[in-house]
């Protein structure tokens, strides 16, 4: 498993802002990065490394943008009849 999550350190201590699904005393391995971005608590970061696993290249913008025009329908219409439905 690879998960990062941010650490506060108190008392000579990191402590995780966030439950870790680890047994006790199970070693683990530990990157510290003293630069912390509030925008970068929105990325999935497992996600991510398991996109860099496969080792394949990443879409290129005008190919992501030919993938979505390709999605019939209009998303404001969408959002607007799914409210009107729930009343």
């Amino acid at each position: 498993m690879t998960k990062t999550v941010a650490a506060v350190f108190e008392n000579g201590m990191l402590r995780p802002l966030e439950p870790l699904l680890l047994n006790e005393h199970q070693q683990v391995r530990v990157t510290i990065s003293d630069a912390f971005d509030p925008a970068d608590a929105w990325l999935d970061h497992e996600y991510i490394a398991s996109v860099d696993a496969l080792q394949e290249p990443e879409p290129t913008l005008g190919e992501v943008r030919g993938i979505l025009s390709t999605i019939t329908g209009n998303l404001s219409d969408d959002i607007r009849a799914e409210r009107d439905v729930r009343g």
